[in-house]
């Protein structure tokens, strides 16, 4: 969509601009929220975070997706990832695998995690 058309249908259709005016405010709240968490809480439980909000936006367990990925994601060094994905891999919460990591306790990702990730899945926009 072109600029001009997102602006004319932002202007001719107020449900339009009310949905998009909702996605701003939800995007800024995940925003606000990220960069909180990543100074106030372990790496492990950002990881746990940071998966349990990818698979709510894939298909299924399985997430295709790199250490190096995460790293850069998460502002650490690869090997450090690596030590914290061990960490929720011996929990029996995630598998990692080559380029993709396999969630296999949600619940239990979902309790290392910190409470961030409820934080922003409870918001009503």
């Amino acid at each position: 969509m072109s600029r001009a058309a997102f602006a004319r249908a932002m202007e001719s259709m107020p449900s339009f601009r009310n949905l998009m005016s909702a996605y701003v405010h939800a995007f800024l709240e995940q925003i606000l929220v990220s960069v909180a968490c990543n100074g106030a809480h372990s790496l492990k439980q950002r990881l746990a975070r940071w998966l349990l909000m990818m698979r709510d936006r894939s298909d299924g367990n399985a997430l295709p997706i790199t250490q190096s990925f995460l790293a850069e994601m998460l502002g650490v060094q690869r090997p450090t990832i690596t030590n914290a994905a061990r960490e929720l891999e011996r929990a029996g919460l995630i598998e990692p695998g080559r380029r993709r990591s396999t969630i296999l306790d949600r619940q239990g990702l979902a309790e290392q995690s910190c409470e961030c990730y409820q934080l922003v899945q409870t918001q009503q926009f």
